[in-house]
């Protein structure tokens, strides 16, 4: 064999076994399953609420399950906008996920302009977690006791009354605008920075409606403090079963606050239906269910496809209300 060919035949040879070297050393990475590192859980909100409560419910349960680190980081602000940004920006490989609240993943970008992101489009819906109506709740020094008697005095003092809330674009400030719209009453809007402050306002007298949580109010509720009057859910809560909801009481409206989880968008079907039957089951711990319940909330989860295709019809409620309102951050 002539040295040049031979020389050739060795380079190329040399060549071959480089590319299976280096096949070999990529495999592994390609290879290892889901999860093979640190899962993250972003929860756009400061510690201590709810979607942190649940955020790390679920991060606690993945790691046992799965036996790798599951962590979660606050990242507030913005109405949910930093922390959201965080997880959208993020590589759609499921490490990377997000618990959030409709009021800051459908309500929020839809204050802004432009609009911030799409909820259902922009990012991977894998399950809800948990929903809950909202609670019409007035100061009980007010002579109604029933919804129907509560719009007859309010109509008879538009302008007069007034609703607080924990701020522009919550859930309770258009769950309560959704309330003026369907009633035909004019009650003004009192934003308060955060729960506590909203909620005193209603227990002084300071304004006369709040729509906050069951789990939040009903223990003011009990002491006689505040008085509930309707629930925004499609049935009555199990919470507070006595407490009729706004379409038993005529009102067409039906409004709820949920926490879900999400990836960032192309996330792999793989990843999300993995972790979505994890999740599933977590949220459907005995445990996890009683805790659930004991704060006036149900478990929600549903499938990837439901989740998204919610997100989007609940996308042109709200937008409606708030063209229709003029609400604006």
């Amino acid at each position: 064999m002539p040295a040049a060919i031979a020389t050739r035949i060795m380079k190329l040879n040399a060549s071959l076994a480089l590319a299976a070297a280096l096949g070999a050393l990529g495999a592994p990475a390609h290879a290892q399953p889901y999860p093979s590192k640190l899962i993250r859980i972003v929860v756009p909100f400061p510690s201590g609420g709810p979607t942190d409560l649940y955020g790390r419910i679920i991060a606690q349960e993945l790691q046992k399950a799965w036996g790798q680190s599951v962590v979660v980081e606050d990242r507030p602000g913005a109405t949910g906008a930093l922390g959201s940004a965080v997880v959208q920006q993020a590589p759609p490989d499921g490490y990377t996920l997000l618990v959030t609240s409709n009021s800051a993943h459908v309500i929020g970008p839809l204050l802004r302009t432009p609009r911030t992101f799409d909820g259902a489009r922009d990012f991977t819906p894998v399950t809800k977690l948990i929903s809950f109506p909202m609670y019409l709740l007035v100061h009980p020094a007010l002579p109604v006791h029933s919804l129907a008697e509560f719009i007859k005095l309010a109509k008879s003092r538009p302008g007069e009354l007034n609703y607080s809330s924990v701020g522009v674009g919550s859930g309770g400030h258009l769950a309560c605008e959704l309330f003026n719209i369907a009633a035909g009453t004019h009650i003004v809007h009192v934003p308060y920075n955060g729960a506590a402050p909203a909620q005193l306002a209603l227990v002084t007298g300071e304004t006369q409606l709040m729509c906050d949580s069951v789990g939040n109010s009903q223990p003011m509720v009990v002491a006689g403090k505040l008085r509930g009057l309707a629930v925004t859910g499609a049935k009555r809560s199990p919470a507070v079963p006595e407490v009729p909801t706004l379409k038993e009481s005529g009102l067409p409206v039906e409004a709820y606050i949920w926490l879900g989880l999400l990836g960032p968008a192309n996330l792999p079907s793989a990843i999300a239906g993995k972790l979505h039957d994890e999740v599933v089951r977590i949220m459907n711990l005995p445990e996890v269910r009683e805790r659930v319940l004991t704060g006036g909330s149900e478990v929600a989860t549903d499938t990837p496809e439901e989740f998204a295709a919610e997100i989007r019809s609940e996308t042109e409620v709200w937008a409606k209300v708030i063209r229709e309102k003029g609400i604006k951050e």
